[in-house]
């Protein structure tokens, strides 16, 4: 049996969570399961000295991945190298590396979207403002005469997140491509795209 172990802390709590939502389901995760998975007393009560419910430990995961994302994407943007291939594979590998480190909570939200609309609904339009809208932003700050930055922005990210995410669903690339070609590809792309809009 598992004893009660002081100190747990708030982080490990909401690691645990995550990892069992991802794999049990929430609905099927009790806050024992968790305190457990903690190394405490299943009734020992100590997760509630952090959140006052399973719901609320949910949304403080959430809203930590957030907090990770904008401070990752924000130091990327600032240590950007000149040179746009450059620059384009470091926030791609930026990207990859936050999506891969939140493996778990991307399977949260796929299975429990509908009973937590509202919040993922607030993640994904934190993504679109720290993700989407910056790199608008860059593509404007290359000079690159490309018609809708916006548009062009989506369409890189979206191609880009594709690989990942689809890796986290069933287990293949697209194309069952190794992770170097495809940046490899998609740098290429992206960079002849951005020179194409800036040449016409």
């Amino acid at each position: 049996m598992a004893r009660t172990t002081p100190g747990v802390t708030r982080d490990r709590l909401l690691t645990e969570a995550v990892r069992l939502f991802a794999s049990k389901g929430y609905d099927a995760t009790s806050v024992a399961d968790i305190q457990v998975a903690c190394g405490l007393t299943a009734g020992s009560g100590a997760l509630y000295k952090h959140f006052p419910s399973k719901g609320a430990l949910l949304e403080a995961a959430v809203q930590r991945n957030l907090e990770l994302m904008t401070l990752r994407n924000r130091e990327t943007v600032a240590e950007a190298p000149a040179d746009p291939r450059e620059a384009l594979r470091l926030m791609a590998s930026v990207v990859w590396s936050v999506i891969e480190g939140d493996r778990d909570l991307i399977r949260i939200m796929l299975r429990e979207y509908h009973g937590f609309s509202e919040l993922f609904e607030r993640m994904w339009q934190s993504v679109i403002a720290t993700l989407y809208r910056e790199a608008a932003q860059w593509i404007r700050a290359q000079g690159a005469d490309v018609a809708d930055p916006e548009a062009t922005a989506a369409v890189l990210i979206s191609s880009l997140t594709y690989y990942p995410l689809l890796n986290i669903l069933i287990g293949h690339t697209p194309g069952d491509l190794e992770a170097d070609r495809f940046l490899d590809a998609w740098v290429e792309h992206a960079a002849r795209s951005l020179e194409a809009g800036s040449a016409r």
